[in-house]
């Protein structure tokens, strides 16, 4: 039996949750003890899987985090395309963020600010991030583009989907960053409002 059309099959929903549970173990590691001092081989012991299987889905070390970075990368939009088109951009944006998917990924606060200092300065790891990002861009652009009644060519339409993505990144980089951390929703609302997209 085929799956459904646009729908993962049995075998790829398992392959994409096992890549996802080795980016989790990798994630939480990295949080915990430090992004260098995590070999391979903790990594896949942790995961409980063997080396041959961490290979098959990671081609190295710093490729273990690249579900936990792009999961997130359809979440924003998928919860963008669901906001009313005559709600404001920013209101918007901060709803889908704001999102119970979203929320899920900082429920340990802690380890979150960890984690985004880990994709911040180790290089390796910010590459996959950086691109992330950009592949996220890619994604908000027809939304934008629709909701702006625009063409989705229009450098104008990737100007305000590349502003938006890096605003967000900018929040959560100064809220992992600070000794005292303020509320990451008060920090993106801040970040986003101060962009004035909806004045455009």
């Amino acid at each position: 039996m085929t799956a459904a059309r646009g729908r993962p099959s049995l075998t790829e929903r398992r392959r994409q949750e096992t890549r996802l549970e080795i980016a989790e173990t990798a994630a939480a590691l990295f949080s915990d003890q430090g992004y260098d001092a995590t070999r391979v081989e903790d990594i896949a012991s942790a995961a409980g899987i063997s080396l041959r299987t961490f290979y098959r889905y990671c081609a190295a070390k710093e490729d273990a985090l690249t579900p936990v970075l792009t999961s997130g990368v359809g979440l924003l939009v998928d919860a963008l395309t669901t906001r009313p088109v005559d709600e404001p951009l920013t209101s918007a944006v901060q709803a889908a963020f704001d999102s119970s998917a979203s929320a899920r990924r900082l429920a340990d606060p802690e380890q979150a600010r960890r984690l985004v200092r880990i994709m911040a300065t180790v290089p390796a790891i910010r590459m996959r991030w950086l691109a992330a990002g950009r592949d996220m861009q890619d994604q908000l652009v027809p939304v934008l583009a629709a909701r702006k009644g625009a063409p989705e060519d229009s450098m104008e339409v990737r100007l305000l989907a590349c502003a938006l993505i890096d605003a967000l990144s900018v929040a959560m980089e100064h809220w992992a960053w600070q000794d005292e951390p303020e509320d990451v929703v008060e920090l993106t609302r801040r970040a986003l409002n101060y962009l004035r997209i909806d004045e455009l």
